[in-house]
């Protein structure tokens, strides 16, 4: 039996993101479709950390003040934070002021230059994890918490010496960016997550 929800617009959807227009916008305008630039990824990666024991609503509200103190979340800016920003991040409410994130974020910064410099881009990176042979998912049962392909990612980053990066979290990375179309079978987003999905394949194999 299908899990799938229709809000007061007539659309059918996923029924996580209730109906909370931020988190509505999110699921339709971003969840599941690629992201490119290497500011971007190391942005999701980013924010999946600090949500790490936390719900994703709260650290989406929270975003447009982790993009303000974070650059931008421009890795090779945030690559050179040290002790004083990491100060002024804790002095800072808007945010989640966890200090362990906080350095694991700035940390990551520098991984991920030294990942695109190796493979291109982050995007080139992530690509050999992308999943475009699971069927859609009719319910929520469906949809694992973590995968051997999360597990493997996980592995891959935690040896390049990136934090907060376990295997949950990184299934979670997956489904936002596109390396796997979580979006329930009916799903008005789901199509166009494909759609874009397999448009990057292509330029990935070119």
């Amino acid at each position: 039996m299908s899990d799938l929800t229709v809000g007061d617009d007539g659309v059918p959807r996923c029924p996580w993101p209730g109906s909370d227009p931020l988190y509505v916008d999110y699921h339709d305008r971003e969840w599941g479709y690629p992201v490119l630039s290497d500011a971007g990824l190391y942005e999701r990666v980013a924010l999946e950390g600090f949500q790490a024991g936390l719900s994703w609503i709260t650290t989406l509200r929270k975003r447009d003040a982790f993009r303000e103190v974070f650059a931008g979340f421009d890795p090779d800016t945030v690559s050179r934070f040290g002790d004083r920003e990491v100060r002024r991040l804790l002095g800072d409410a808007r945010i989640i002021r966890n200090e362990a994130k906080i350095r694991a974020a700035i940390g990551n910064a520098a991984r991920a230059l030294e990942l695109s410099a190796e493979f291109g881009s982050v995007a080139g990176f992530l690509a050999r994890y992308a999943d475009f042979a699971r069927p859609a998912p009719t319910s929520l049962e469906d949809i694992p918490a973590i995968t051997e392909a999360s597990k493997e990612l996980s592995k891959d980053l935690k040896g390049r010496g990136w934090s907060f990066v376990g295997p949950t979290t990184m299934y979670a990375l997956m489904q936002a960016v596109g390396l796997v179309n979580d979006h329930l079978d009916g799903c008005q987003a789901r199509a166009t997550s494909e759609e874009r999905r397999r448009a990057w394949r292509s330029v990935q194999a070119s």
